[in-house]
């Protein structure tokens, strides 16, 4: 009994340290979104391994011009924890949902799981299983996984598509995606927050002057991105090299703090001489953006916050709120409450994809 109620103590902690390091990250966000429209520049710009990979097979006629097939394999890096199954769960019911209406160059679609063993959603969705990084290395940085998760897949998966999209567990489809990568040029979101320009004296650590200007280096994280494989088989290794080596420099681990493995991304894209197309009309990302519009995916990273005027409440946990971090342990419950009149219609439409999901989802209920 001593133990188990040690063990309850422990795992309540867990819970406790988990829910702050979220807090600050989300919380140092707000304040940059806050001080950039408050300065008028917060626009949104523009081996021996068992491996599982059930990938989902193209049903549509294949579109090519040429003898490109212009499809793209969509992939996701995940953990086995509960916070990141849920949201992949709702991530890929609305991928099938849409990977078949008019417009969509979805192909396939991998679940690229770093926990290095099976886990609860291998029935449910298509995965590939890889190792994390040794104990240690990532020092808590868990995104540090990612690109070592991309080396190992694309090294060892058989992906019929020649593209891929490389998204996150808390992305949502909410129009049919094409292809948006053209002429060897992937296609990335512009984040205001991604600045090389502005941190050109540590970008130059990996980055030197012969390499050509800093401006050569893009606004974005390698999320949502779609490029050519055989571009991405480039520049994977080197990606995961510089983000570790950013790691290990306590300059830039401060100044880059949670966005590290974005300007890693973005930096090694340079070094293979990769530019990529901006598109504004990739991603929304609520409470910022205030309509869905044509826009393809809705990102839910920031909290949602408002009191019953439908007012946002900037920083401060509001009368109604949808927040994905309140959802640290398990998932959501079905059906949540709706926001209050005059809450903007990305939130809402957010909440009712949520729900809509949850509803139809198998198992949902006894989570």
């Amino acid at each position: 009994m001593i133990v188990r109620k040690s063990m309850g103590r422990a795992s309540l902690l867990l819970l406790v340290l988990l829910a702050l390091g979220f807090f600050f990250a989300t919380y140092n966000l707000l304040t940059m979104i806050m001080h950039n429209r408050g300065s008028g520049l917060g626009n949104w710009m523009t081996d021996d391994f068992d491996v599982f990979d059930p990938i989902t097979r193209m049903t549509k006629e294949t579109k090519k011009v040429g003898n490109r097939n212009l499809y793209f394999h969509v992939a996701l890096t995940a953990t086995d924890a509960p916070y990141s199954q849920w949201q992949c769960r709702i991530m890929y019911y609305w991928y099938k949902k849409v990977k078949d209406m008019p417009g969509s160059e979805m192909g396939g679609f991998t679940r690229v799981l770093h926990s290095g063993s099976p886990d609860s959603l291998m029935d449910e969705i298509p995965t590939f299983v890889v190792y994390p990084l040794p104990d240690g290395l990532d020092r808590g940085y868990i995104v540090l996984n990612r690109p070592w998760a991309f080396v190992q897949w694309l090294e060892k998966a058989t992906i019929e598509e020649e593209y891929i999209l490389m998204a996150e567990p808390d992305h949502i489809f909410v129009n049919p995606l094409p292809n948006l990568a053209h002429g060897g040029h992937p296609a990335g979101f512009p984040f205001f927050y991604i600045k090389p320009a502005d941190n050109e004296k540590i970008i130059r650590k990996f980055y030197p002057k012969e390499k050509g200007p800093v401006t050569d280096v893009d606004p974005i994280g390698n999320s949502p991105v779609i490029i050519e494989k055989s571009q991405l088989e480039e520049i994977a290794p080197t990606w995961m090299n510089i983000s570790l080596r950013m790691k290990d420099d306590p300059e830039t681990d401060k100044a880059f703090g949670w966005v590290l493995e974005m300007y890693a991304y973005a930096v090694a894209s340079a070094l293979h001489g990769v530019q990529h197309i901006l598109r504004k009309d990739f991603m929304l990302q609520p409470p910022w953006d205030l309509e869905v519009g044509k826009k393809f995916i809705i990102h839910y990273t920031y909290g949602c916050d408002y009191n019953l005027k439908g007012e946002l409440t900037y920083g401060k946990i509001g009368e109604w709120r949808f927040d994905k971090r309140s959802f640290l342990s398990g998932p959501p419950p079905k059906n949540l409450t709706l926001p209050p009149p005059g809450v903007p219609e990305s939130v809402v439409r957010l909440v009712q994809m949520v729900n809509e999901a949850t509803a139809n989802i198998p198992g949902w209920d006894v989570e």
